[in-house]
């Protein structure tokens, strides 16, 4: 069983009071969080990873579990992105690990999510930043949830760690006008519509 031993997390929030023309009703919300782990597969090639994902399901739960408290619950969020970042001992490969633990206690602590959840992955070094691709959690064309959030750690990925990171939104992108499936419009049933 390999050890994915817990550095650091890290939460991030922003909320969006402005964004040219009329100020919204209320802010739009977005938070991130990122963990940097160690990466038991850096410095060598091995063949089986897809094992290694049963192993970071408890990280996947207790990150979605801190980014809805930094949501201020679970009422609205409605957009959902995750992310992963392998520091120079690493490959790519290693940040797909992260495709079934974070998108799947996501899709379980949000319930009735139907939509893949987006997903960035890449190799960086310390204080490499990645975008978090976001979504609408039921329907992948409601295009007024196309949106992303940077985030990034002074010291790390270190050369032997893995970044995961989840973000979540609730609303859509300010003054959002470029047509495509309206959220009053979502059936919820394919994930795509």
């Amino acid at each position: 069983m390999p050890e994915f031993t817990l550095r650091k997390t890290m939460v991030f929030v922003e909320d969006i009071h402005h964004d040219a023309g009329p100020a919204p009703r209320l802010p739009r919300r977005r938070a991130a969080i990122v963990a940097l782990v160690h990466n038991p597969f850096a410095g060598g090639f091995v063949i089986d990873l897809q094992s290694a994902m049963e192993d970071l399901k408890p990280l996947g739960l207790m990150m979605t579990d801190r980014l809805i408290e930094a949501m201020g619950g679970i009422d609205g969020i409605d957009g959902y992105g995750k992310a992963g970042l392998v520091g120079e001992n690493g490959e790519l490969e290693h940040t797909a690990l992260w495709h079934v633990p974070g998108g799947y206690a996501m899709r379980e602590r949000l319930g009735a999510a139907k939509a893949i959840v987006p997903s960035s992955m890449k190799m960086g070094g310390v204080g490499t930043r990645i975008d978090i691709p976001l979504g609408h959690i039921n329907a992948a064309y409601v295009r007024s949830h196309f949106d992303g959030m940077e985030v990034g750690v002074p010291d790390g990925p270190r050369a032997n760690e893995l970044l995961f990171a989840l973000a979540m939104a609730r609303g859509p992108r300010i003054h959002h006008r470029m047509g495509g499936l309206g959220v009053e419009d979502v059936k919820g049933e394919d994930g795509l519509r």
